[in-house]
């Protein structure tokens, strides 16, 4: 026998196995943490959401304020959605500010000025919407202007074409069904009661598909042979989100009910989720952004996509602007001012790769969260704006040198 056979692992006696239990245990950890690492920013939200309840005394979480966290975001939301998609392509969008305040101003016109029905006004602005992305798609898939040239001239054209259209004036004040999309609530469905029952239920019904959507998905995984997570960390995690959505849906509930800004935002989210992971043109956006020259090799129409997807930005740029106009019920000139950074900084918060062709609509939508927490937090704490701009600078910066970070470690640099 080799002294190879014979010599005892250090630290061990010779012939010692090893534990069942502590191999279990290490397979539980290894889960956990790897859960951490896929759900770090939204365990970062949930960080910065209990450290503003702490530093406010808890009003953070009363739920008139949570309320008004998601009718004061919405249109941030809104644009993040679009902005995260460009982003993964590899391109940036600096006008979306321009256009929301632009397309604002158009709709004043429409519903105000020329006194079209509201549900009209509304269509035109989308189309206007859609116009600007056809312009702004234009000359960055088929002429092949950078798009941060493209959209740093259309940040200046259109935001004159705002001023032009207002004549350095305010438009108001809407039709109430107009101001609904900003500012409306879905309640008293079933009648007055002191926690919407119309509310409680759609919190029940999302808990119930939540529940059903991931033991699908575990079964089918299960099925096919590939690795699950451990049975009670995966009941703990489904446990935790449940009281969430539960506890969220019960702050609606004894405030106003559901506000229509969060059925558009959900609506939203359910399609161009769909779209990113299981369309062909969002896996052609996360091919032209992880490499441009292998996705044309392959056959995929990068100028069709680039044009599509800025025409898809100019829409949900200009429902930004709607549901930002019918929140103050007025179409101003300052209108939009800084929406592109707040939207730009929700995507790359929420995980997106400077160099593009990583991200998802969820990391944006908790991105754009975590600004509006801290913008709502410290205002409440009654911090001035100015160290506002310098937090929100500040945690744009660690989460960008976190993917760079992050980065360096796969490439073993």
């Amino acid at each position: 026998m080799s002294d190879l056979e014979t010599k005892p692992t250090p630290g061990t006696a010779a012939g010692a196995q090893i534990n069942p239990s502590t191999s279990k245990a290490g397979a539980w950890l290894s889960h956990l943490l790897a859960d951490l690492g896929k759900n770090g920013i939204f365990i970062a939200l949930l960080v910065v959401v209990l450290l503003f309840t702490v530093l406010t005394d808890g009003i953070l979480l009363r739920p008139q304020n949570i309320s008004n966290l998601i009718v004061q975001n919405g249109y941030i939301l809104v644009l993040a959605i679009g902005m995260v998609m460009v982003i993964i392509a590899g391109h940036i969008d600096l006008s979306v500010g321009s256009v929301a305040a632009f397309v604002g101003a158009c709709s004043g016109v429409f519903a105000v000025t020329w006194g079209l029905p509201w549900w009209l006004s509304i269509i035109l602005s989308l189309l206007v919407g859609a116009l600007v992305g056809v312009w702004q798609g234009f000359w960055i898939a088929f002429v092949g202007i950078p798009a941060f040239i493209v959209t740093l001239a259309g940040m200046l054209i259109f935001r004159g074409l705002a001023l032009a259209v207002l004549g350095n004036a305010n438009i108001g004040s809407f039709p109430a069904e107009y101001r609904a999309l900003g500012n409306g609530f879905l309640n008293n469905v079933f009648g007055e009661f002191d926690l919407d029952p119309l509310t409680i239920g759609v919190a029940v019904i999302a808990i119930i598909a939540l529940i059903v959507q991931q033991m699908r998905t575990r079964a089918g995984r299960a099925k096919y042979g590939q690795e699950v997570e451990p049975i009670v960390w995966f009941v703990a995690k489904l446990a935790l989100i449940s009281v969430a959505i539960g506890l969220f849906g019960w702050a609606l509930a004894s405030y106003k009910g559901i506000p229509v800004t969060l059925i558009v935002l959900a609506v939203l989210i359910l399609v161009y989720g769909i779209i990113m992971n299981r369309s062909v043109f969002g896996r052609h956006i996360y091919a032209i952004g992880g490499n441009l020259h292998a996705a044309e090799l392959s056959g995929i129409k990068t100028r069709n996509v680039t044009f599509w997807l800025f025409v898809n930005m100019g829409v949900l740029a200009a429902l930004a602007g709607l549901i930002f106009t019918a929140r103050l019920n007025l179409a101003g000139p300052k209108a939009g001012d800084g929406f592109e950074l707040e939207a730009i900084s929700a995507a790359f918060i929420g995980g997106a790769a400077v160099t593009g062709g990583v991200g998802t609509i969820g990391g944006a939508i908790i991105g754009g969260l975590i600004i509006g927490v801290l913008n709502n937090g410290m205002s409440i704490m009654g911090i001035g704006i100015e160290w506002q701009q310098a937090v929100k600078g500040l945690v744009l910066l660690l989460a960008v040198a976190f993917d760079v970070y992050n980065k360096r470690r796969a490439g073993g640099r």
